[in-house]
């Protein structure tokens, strides 16, 4: 069962931003990686999704934090949730692990 990806403006300056980064080109084949998985299957083993409960969507709905990378320094992270639609999943952002 595949989602539609939904990219919010933030998600998709985030995006942006590896992309236009030379220094970044590991890690944006990595956020890719794991967002080609997100689409076509958001419990995949690799992403280690889990419920993100410091944060709700704009309308209360639940987000979850998936991972592009594991064991890496700043590893990058996604954070999303279903919906708005059936079948969509709205990526709010990525970004580097704290």
């Amino acid at each position: 069962m595949a989602f539609r990806l939904k990219f919010t403006h933030e998600a998709d300056r985030n995006l942006k931003k590896l992309e236009t980064d030379k220094g970044l080109t590991k890690r944006l084949k990595a956020v890719r990686k794991a967002l080609a998985y997100l689409e076509n299957n958001p419990r995949h083993p690799g992403l280690n999704t889990h419920k993100f409960s410091s944060l709700t969507g704009p309308n209360g709905e639940e987000i979850f934090e998936a991972y592009a990378e594991n064991k890496t320094p700043a590893a990058y992270r996604i954070f999303w949730f279903y919906g708005p639609d059936q079948q969509e999943i709205t990526i709010i952002a990525i970004t580097p692990h704290p």
